[in-house]
């Protein structure tokens, strides 16, 4: 697709890519996965409580095939439903953070009707302007501190329609601030410290204190953070000087009117006392919200009622009244409908490769090829496996009750560390999940900002290159030393 068109006169043309969307894309990964468990054997390791994981951990040694579940047209048409909850059971999946996204929605739709946001926005440009360069830096940092301590991932679903019209006022695109809010959370995932749904997590399994290797880890953090920040800082310095240069320079205007939705021709920069108050009060809910994910055990059910709650307390001061109030939440949930099915898509994908118990059997082949290996091809090879196994398995808490409990055991025969099996777990994981179909928080990253998953890649592909290099070198000399 070439990106030099003229824009046309219809938004919906200007943003339309030859691409298939999102839901087609997640679609075809579930009949993919279902025509795998007709290939694959089924097979499944047998599985004890561990205490420190708080799950159940499969047990070395004990796998054994199982009488195969081939998942068929039936199953695959229940698929996204399953992905929001077992139809079955009732249990929930996925359905949590689609109510939250719904409830984001709603939350910035209240606060566009108060008009804070557009003149904040051309305030803080009007401020900022000729620095503009220096929040990318900035505001990766602080989303990297996000991902190394707790782990951030869907709570960054909040910030994309608030950063994206910033990062067009500024003279960049809407890819800048995905790069931002993605890249900026997913350096601190990949070189997480402290991150108890990654690196506890995979420790504990690993019977290791996770505290071994978190030199390594920080050096991936850093490292990775000053690459990543100056790669994202050369292309919107690029794209800011030459707007064609821009992946999505076809989508340019179709952006504009998006995003900023007509607020360019507004000549005030001057917020009001109730606006301010707005504001005010829109920060301090999403510190309210990093403080309770981070230090009282939030969820998706408290987040989505913090931003409901304070939609209202929003609407109520800035007097929008009943029917606007209301009308403005509805207006704004159904902005994010399409994130919100995407997240059920999503994890219908892992429902299916579950159901249809190929997971072990992957599992399985990874810890015969692994066996006997010297160190460098074992822990390099344990990258890659990691990374495949990312793809099936997004989930950073997932994976490593999946594989740590098998793999992690295998180093001692390798002699390497237990805790380089662990780092290369968690920058394989989060390595993958910049750019993951089946991670709904990049499906769901790119719709809010009307991102092909096409462009996504166009934009991100060197970086990941240059990403794998790096991460390669790091814990290879891990493995000599």
């Amino acid at each position: 697709m070439s990106n030099d068109k003229l824009p046309s006169s219809n938004p919906e043309d200007d943003l339309a890519t030859r691409f298939p969307t999102a839901y087609t894309i997640l679609f075809l990964l579930i009949i993919l996965i279902a025509a795998l468990t007709w290939v694959i054997p089924a097979g499944q390791y047998e599985r004890s409580m561990n205490e420190e994981v708080g799950r159940e951990v499969a047990l070395p040694g004990t796998y054994q095939t199982v009488e195969p579940n081939p998942q068929g047209f039936v199953d695959v048409m229940l698929a996204p439903t399953a992905g929001f909850y077992d139809p079955d059971s009732y249990a929930a999946n996925a359905i949590d953070v689609a109510l939250f996204v719904l409830f984001l929605g709603g939350f910035l739709g209240v606060m566009n009707a108060t008009g804070a946001i557009d003149t904040g926005i051309r305030s803080a440009m009007h401020r900022l302007e000729g620095r503009e360069i220096w929040m990318i830096p900035i505001l990766m940092t602080l989303f990297a501190l996000g991902g190394t301590t707790y782990g951030m991932a869907e709570e960054t679903l909040a910030f994309y329609a608030i950063l994206i019209p910033v990062m067009i006022s500024a003279g960049y695109d809407a890819v800048t601030g995905v790069a931002i809010i993605l890249i900026g959370a997913g350096i601190g995932v990949l070189g997480s410290t402290i991150n108890p749904f990654a690196t506890v997590i995979a420790a504990n399994a690993a019977n290791i204190p996770f505290t071994d290797g978190i030199a390594l880890r920080f050096v991936l953090l850093v490292g990775g953070l000053i690459i990543c920040a100056a790669y994202v800082m050369r292309y919107a310095h690029r794209v800011k000087k030459d707007p064609s240069r821009s992946v999505v320079a076809r989508q340019r205007e179709a952006h504009r009117r998006l995003f900023l939705q007509g607020h360019d021709e507004l000549e005030n920069f001057d917020l009001t006392g109730t606006q301010k108050i707005a504001l005010a009060i829109f920060a301090v809910t999403f510190i309210v919200m990093i403080w309770g994910v981070s230090s009282q055990g939030w969820w998706m059910a408290q987040m989505g009622s913090l931003f409901f709650g304070s939609a209202i307390v929003i609407g109520l001061i800035a007097r929008l009244g009943e029917k606007k109030l209301t009308g403005s939440f509805v207006d704004g949930a159904r902005d994010l409908l399409g994130v919100a099915l995407v997240v059920g898509l999503a994890r219908g994908i892992v429902v299916i490769m579950e159901q249809g118990m190929i997971a072990d059997t992957i599992l399985h082949s990874a810890e015969t090829t692994l066996g006997g290996l010297p160190e460098l091809a074992f822990i390099n090879l344990m990258f890659w496996i990691e990374m495949g196994m990312s793809f099936f398995v997004p989930s950073s808490s997932g994976l490593a009750v999946l594989s740590m409990p098998i793999l992690a055991p295998l180093a001692d025969f390798a002699n390497v560390g237990r805790d380089l099996v662990v780092t290369a777990y968690q920058s394989a994981n989060g390595l993958v999940n910049l750019i993951n179909p089946t991670f709904a928080v990049v499906i769901g990253g790119l719709a809010i900002a009307r991102v092909s998953y096409d462009r996504w890649l166009a934009f991100i592909w060197p970086l990941l290159l240059i990403l794998t290099v790096f991460i390669t070198v790091v814990i290879s000399v891990g493995a000599i030393l």
